[in-house]
């Protein structure tokens, strides 16, 4: 617990301090477009504590933070717990399907190519995981809008209205993960199929279905499990560009939006948000490890 509070103080230590070094006054984007007086923007900029020394309000941040306070929005003037609130389920609607997909296909991809080891099938399988991985979200997604949106016109390209709109960002997104899990169940299965008491429960003549499924697999899914943990914080930060791709609404849109516009308090409250939820996922992922494996309990 101690070291999961370390983490997340040292991240909104780092996102404070970066986005005081981003170019542009706050005060004067937020009057930009009113025609404001110099005198305007000096009050406005004292009012929200602007020109208080950096100490004074990053431990004014920090105490408002631990309130559960993550402040007001810069230009809409409303919480910003409100504004995540609104934007956080779109974007765990399209992490968690990715994430569904990524498991799938890393899953099945991996036993494939592991079943069938040094083959034409293993190599296969391996490509087109690494290819998955090297296509940049942006080109597989234009590049699927433009076959099943504007080709074939099966599904639609923009919005999150219907499970049809969360499809082709779920895909775009979740090849991305399949490829590292697919990788690391192949090698961790190979590695159990070649272990001594594999080769006890052949002497024995137990099917290969039981061996696989009941011995082998069973050793080799957990630290499967510890990268799936880190593809799930993975994939919810990258849905940033997916949600730009495809137009949807969530948190990596408000979020660029705010940093365009410096409006500290929403990328703060975003970041804090995607820091403490990658932290809790690895430290449920830890727990299911140790509940699995009892040796690392030692």
């Amino acid at each position: 617990m101690i070291t999961t509070l370390g983490v997340l103080l040292g991240v909104v230590t780092v996102v404070f301090l970066l986005l005081h070094v981003i170019p542009g006054d706050p005060a004067e984007t937020m009057l930009a477009g009113s025609g404001a007086s110099e005198a305007e923007i000096a009050q406005t900029r004292e009012q929200l504590g602007l020109n208080d020394p950096l100490p004074l309000q990053y431990g004014r941040y920090i105490l408002n933070t631990f309130r559960g306070d993550l402040g007001r929005s810069l230009f809409s003037n409303r919480p910003v717990t409100v504004t995540i609130a609104e934007q956080l389920p779109a974007t765990l609607q399209l992490a968690a399907a990715a994430l569904l997909v990524a498991v799938i296909l890393g899953f099945g991809l991996g036993l494939l190519a592991a079943l069938r080891a040094d083959t034409w099938i293993d190599h296969a399988v391996m490509g087109v995981a690494v290819l998955g991985v090297s296509v940049p979200v942006f080109w597989s997604g234009l590049l699927l809008i433009l076959v099943f949106s504007v080709g074939l016109n099966w599904l639609p390209a923009t919005g999150a209205d219907g499970w049809q709109h969360l499809v082709m960002p779920a895909i775009v997104l979740g090849l991305v993960g399949a490829g590292p899990i697919a990788r690391l169940v192949r090698a961790s299965l190979i590695n159990a199929l070649r272990a001594d008491y594999i080769s006890m429960a052949r002497a024995k003549g137990l099917p290969g279905s039981a061996i696989i499924g009941g011995h082998a697999l069973r050793n080799a899914i957990i630290p499967v499990i510890a990268l799936v943990g880190l593809q799930a914080g993975f994939l919810l930060g990258g849905t940033v560009v997916t949600e730009a791709v495809f137009a949807r609404p969530g948190l990596g849109r408000l979020v660029v939006e705010a940093i365009l516009s410096k409006d500290l308090p929403v990328v703060r409250g975003v970041v804090l948000l995607t820091a403490a939820t990658y932290v809790v996922i690895n430290l449920l992922v830890d727990l299911t490890t140790l509940a699995l494996d009892p040796r690392q309990r030692q």
